[in-house]
């Protein structure tokens, strides 16, 4: 008896669960009627939004895709080095100017080029920390500004990347950036351990926000489309297994 009431809470617990996320595991549509499909990336330094971007765009092409990178994280010469970089690996085309340049002009200049070129996608980096969070929340809605002037519609996402590993604040963040940007999406990055799995229900329950995608390692393969079932059966492999 006592078993069967260990799994019928187990069963509950699972279920639970899920109901929490169900709602918030909405895959992101590219859609191709009004290209480029614009996605703007925004998210704190650290939180993995460069190497994300790379891994976007290696999914896009793999589903057929031709996509264009804006290395819009001008303060950061490191940023705009490694977007170069993987767009050369992976014969991606990615718009730059030189350190220090303004990020909107850059973002600006990649639509334009995408607009002519026929790009489906076109993927905006941004920059993740100035010299304080109201000075990077300006920028952003300039950026954001910038974009609706090229096309009414754009940006057709707000990604949001959130480190999973910073527990609670990634909930602070999130509001933060959706009272400034808003955020139509969360790719949830680091979520390789069980102990950082908890903040995806505090993320769903206090935003509601559409969690795209999570990042469960380091491979290029490792960003997955977010789907509720699959994460908290994982999970609670995971504890079980623990």
């Amino acid at each position: 008896k006592q078993l069967k009431d260990a799994d019928a809470l187990f069963d509950a617990l699972r279920e639970n669960m899920r109901h929490i996320l169900e709602p918030v595991a909405k895959p992101l549509l590219a859609r191709a009627d009004n290209a480029p499909f614009v996605i703007l990336m925004v998210g704190i330094n650290g939180a993995g939004k460069t190497t994300t971007i790379g891994k976007l765009a290696k999914r896009f092409q793999s589903e057929g895709k031709s996509v264009m990178l804006a290395a819009g994280d001008t303060f950061r010469a490191a940023a705009v080095e490694q977007l170069q970089e993987w767009g050369r690996r992976n014969e991606i085309s990615v718009i730059a100017q030189h350190s220090g340049a303004d990020s909107a002009s850059v973002i600006f200049d990649a639509l334009q080029s995408a607009k002519s070129k026929g790009v489906d996608v076109l993927i905006a980096d941004t920059a993740g920390r100035l010299h304080t969070q109201a000075n990077l929340m300006e920028e952003l809605k300039k950026v954001r500004r910038v974009i609706t002037k090229l096309d009414e519609n754009a940006p057709h996402e707000v990604m949001l990347v959130l480190d999973a590993s910073i527990g609670q604040n990634a909930v602070v963040q999130a509001e933060q950036f959706r009272e400034a940007v808003g955020v139509s999406g969360i790719a949830m990055t680091k979520l390789d351990g069980t102990a950082k799995g908890g903040v995806i229900f505090a993320v769903a329950k206090r935003l509601g926000l559409p969690i795209r995608f999570i990042g469960v390692g380091e491979g290029i393969d490792d960003l997955r489309p977010f789907d509720a079932g699959e994460f908290v059966d994982a999970l609670l492999a995971r504890q079980s297994a623990d």
